[in-house]
């Protein structure tokens, strides 16, 4: 099968699964992306879309994708950094903007969080907690420049963080759509490197940047590419514990964890529960 990215986009020599697509269907996936915002905007009657931009590589794709259906006067980035974000990653979100030539704020969330952890000091010191509080005060100035602006909101979630729960809900997926939502994070990176993001960029190691020092592999407990490996074949493509442990040569806590990731996060991809209706 052809690739068409000259370089590798895989985290390891020898990864469980290639994920990539081939030539053709990678140009198939980047025009189907770039007609979906499109057609979101257009039903919406907006005037175009906002953009977090983090500077990592799944926004990265999506601002770039965004201006292929948009142009540049069609989205508007927001760098939000907070007092626990990386310099250079909130650096990188602004070359991004620069590179494409899009209007974009930078507006610091630290004093807005602040106001949180004052009103309930006592929770505060949760790290995770602290952390959502980040990303939902993003979402919240999202959707008020959105309104402002008669624009929709673009979400940046691939498959892989939406099928093992890795995102806070109310946060980074209060969204109106998610572009690159069926792409697992190895293609998110493929296609990355075909639209032409700087190689540092789509190899850049991932970070949800909810405190200092953390990153997406150590907290789910394994890379991405085994992560996207074993959805694909486990979660998605049905095929058993057992096979999936020898297909992929993975450990079989591995598929557990997987597994354990994917369950204990249904509730993020439902609509909140009510009773059953008495008829």
């Amino acid at each position: 099968m052809s690739h068409a990215s000259e370089q590798s986009v895989l985290l390891s020599d020898d990864p469980p699964l290639d994920l990539r697509l081939s030539d053709d269907e990678l140009a198939a996936t980047r025009e189907r992306i770039v007609s979906f915002i499109r057609d979101v905007v257009d039903d919406a009657g907006a005037e175009g879309a906002v953009l977090g931009l983090s500077g990592g590589i799944d926004s990265t794709l999506t601002a770039h994708l965004a201006v292929e259906a948009l142009g540049e006067d069609g989205l508007h980035g927001l760098t939000m950094p907070s007092a626990v974000n990386d310099a250079d990653v909130m650096s990188d979100a602004e070359r991004v903007a620069h590179d494409l030539g899009v209007e974009y704020d930078v507006i610091e969330i630290q004093p807005i969080a602040e106001a949180f952890f004052d009103a309930v000091p006592e929770a505060a010191t949760d790290q995770m907690a602290a952390g959502n509080v980040y990303v939902r005060t993003r979402a919240v100035l999202n959707y008020f420049v959105a309104n402002a602006e008669n624009r929709v909101v673009l979400g940046t979630g691939n498959r892989a963080e939406a099928m093992t729960g890795y995102y806070t809900k109310y946060g980074d997926q209060a969204v109106d759509c998610n572009p690159i939502g069926n792409l697992y994070k190895q293609q998110v990176r493929q296609l990355a490197a075909h639209v032409g993001v700087p190689r540092d960029l789509v190899m850049q190691e991932p970070t949800a940047g909810m405190w200092e020092g953390q990153t997406d592999a150590e907290e789910m407990g394994l890379d991405y590419d085994t992560v996207d490996a074993i959805l694909a074949v486990h979660v998605d493509g049905g095929l058993s514990r057992s096979a999936t442990v020898s297909e992929l040569d993975v450990p079989e806590e591995a598929v557990d964890r997987v597994v354990d990731l994917h369950e204990r996060s249904a509730h993020k991809r439902a609509m909140p529960p009510a009773p059953a209706r008495e008829l």
